[in-house]
């Protein structure tokens, strides 16, 4: 082989070494960066994993105490609708057995305190009655004239009253007037007995 072709031959050999080597450092190279590709890919999918898993454990401990929150507040309702249905009950049967006290034996003070009572609240020289048949009875025995004497006031006696027992006053002409029979002081005094009322119910001590 001439001289010439050795060294072209020669030249060709070292430039595919070279060329091969260059390919392979290449080559290693784009491994290297596609391994870091790879592993960062793999670390965001990871924190992404973890940021939508974090979100998914949040929505369930919000929707989780969102539906004890609601179970509670629908527990309570319940609780107290029932107390009110129970107090509701209570009170009317004490307003259906309102009449019964026109039977013990000292009806006739209970009458006369709510003649009293009515005449003052209205503060009145003259007053017009109007009571049940029963509480009339009493109060035209003596009840209203000794009221009367007590509270320097003209009582007089309108039509009985066709429901409820106890009476009403009227004064100044029909302008006021003051309903003070056992139904309506029970309304009056209702609120204000709903808790005391249920402490009974429960057995609790007042």
């Amino acid at each position: 082989m001439k001289p010439e072709d050795e060294n072209i031959e020669a030249l060709s050999r070292a430039i595919l070494r070279d060329a091969r080597a260059e390919a392979e450092e290449l080559q290693e190279e784009a491994r290297v960066k596609a391994e870091a590709i790879r592993q960062r890919a793999q670390a965001e999918a990871e924190a992404e994993r973890k940021v939508i898993l974090d979100k998914a454990k949040q929505d369930a401990e919000r929707l989780r105490s969102q539906a004890i929150a609601s179970a509670q507040l629908k527990a309570r309702t319940l609780q107290l609708e029932h107390r009110e249905k129970l107090l509701d009950k209570v009170f009317d049967t004490a307003r259906e057995r309102l009449s019964t006290i026109q039977k013990r034996a000292d009806y006739d003070k209970l009458a006369a305190q709510l003649l009293k009572e009515a005449v003052t609240q209205l503060n009145a020289e003259t007053a017009e009655v109007r009571a049940d048949e029963v509480t009339e009875r009493f109060l035209k025995s003596s009840v209203a004239e000794k009221v009367s004497r007590e509270l320097n006031a003209k009582i007089t006696f309108g039509k009985p009253l066709e429901s409820g027992t106890g009476l009403v006053v009227d004064a100044a002409g029909g302008r006021l007037h003051y309903d003070n029979t056992l139904e309506s002081r029970l309304t009056r005094l209702q609120n204000s007995l709903r808790s005391a009322v249920y402490q009974v119910l429960m057995g609790e001590k007042l």
